[in-house]
């Protein structure tokens, strides 16, 4: 049953905390909006999320699940977060005030009441302490206006709480990184669709951010070579170049779909090998070098194998010998 046409904006993860979240509004009668963020640095397309747990439970609820897209805003708020990173890059605090003040947007657009999340107090170090969410909440120009229903029993009453919207008894008091009590109200609600708790976030990674601090660094961290990132062994030839080797064929398939038309695309001629992209300004040493690696990754190995090197519709073919492990090594980050 409606709750007098009380809506709000849910923030939806993908986790099984959201999805309970939702299912909590929903059990009180509240007319929910479903909200996603992609970023950059998450391991999530539009089509993995069309086939998403959950996507299909918002389906099932007859739920529209919106999708923001946020870019350049994001990668910005990355390089320079005002709150810091975490372990690695993980910029957690200012990341959820980015997403909470694009979700004021779709609350003010839509006439909504309030927001809610899945946020759980002590289950994340830097973001989810009283300190946090509160400063969340405030820089995201959200006082008052923000539930998070799973521990809501545990932080001041909010807007949709004294106004009789939402009945607080019937919310919860969960904390910490034990996931028993929210299992059982899977199981209770009869939610048995969901992704197992597993840091789905690039930024958190060690050998991301190594890749991703050195681009930042040497002022290279543009959207399309961050994507690339994901993609294959990573080597740094110079100040100003760097060469990205594929692994596998949906490595090589991503980086041919990314390459752009001043990079430097290089592949085996005649045998069975990765390719490669180079970025940046590349000196004769730079192109002779990364040739050199592709011919070391080559199968089967061969004293000299033939690289096609591809820039700007220019094609040469030049023969290569394979580059010490040991020189491989020192240039991979």
């Amino acid at each position: 049953m409606k709750n007098n046409n009380i809506k709000a904006v849910g923030l939806l993860s993908g986790g099984l905390d959201s999805i309970l979240a939702v299912k909590c509004m929903l059990e009180q009668g509240i007319d929910v909006i479903p909200l996603h963020f992609l970023m950059p640095f998450i391991r999530s397309t539009p089509d993995i999320i069309a086939h998403s747990s959950m996507k299909k439970y918002c389906d099932q609820l007859g739920l529209k699940l919106r999708v923001i897209t946020l870019a350049q805003e994001y990668l910005d708020m990355v390089k320079a977060p005002h709150h810091g990173h975490g372990r690695n890059l993980n910029p957690c605090i200012d990341c959820k005030i980015l997403f909470l003040r694009e979700a004021k947007k779709v609350m003010d657009h839509e006439h909504a009441d309030f927001i809610f999340t899945g946020e759980v107090i002590g289950q994340r170090p830097m973001s989810q302490h009283l300190w946090a969410l509160e400063e969340i909440e405030r820089k995201a120009g959200l006082e008052g206006l923000l539930l998070r229903p799973l521990s809501a029993k545990r932080l001041p009453a909010t807007r949709a709480e004294k106004n009789g919207w939402i009945n607080r008894d019937k919310l919860y008091d969960i904390t910490g990184r034990s996931r028993k009590e929210q299992l059982r109200l899977a199981a209770q609600w009869e939610i048995d669709d969901f992704p197992n708790p597993a840091g789905g976030c690039l930024l958190t990674e060690k050998h991301f951010c190594a890749r991703l601090s050195d681009l930042i660094s040497h002022d290279m961290a543009s959207l399309r070579n961050c994507e690339l990132l994901k993609y294959g062994r990573y080597f740094r030839l110079s100040d100003s170049f760097i060469l990205i080797v594929g692994r596998f064929q949906v490595d090589n398939d991503a980086i041919r779909c990314l390459a752009e038309e001043n990079d430097w695309l290089l592949d085996p001629e005649t045998v069975p090998g990765p390719t490669a992209i180079g970025i940046g300004q590349a000196g004769v040493c730079d192109i002779n070098t990364a040739q050199a690696i592709i011919a070391r990754y080559t199968k089967p190995d061969a004293e000299t194998i033939s690289i096609r090197l591809v820039k700007n519709r220019k094609e040469t073919i030049t023969p290569a010998s394979p580059l010490e492990e040991h020189r491989v090594r020192a240039l991979l980050i």
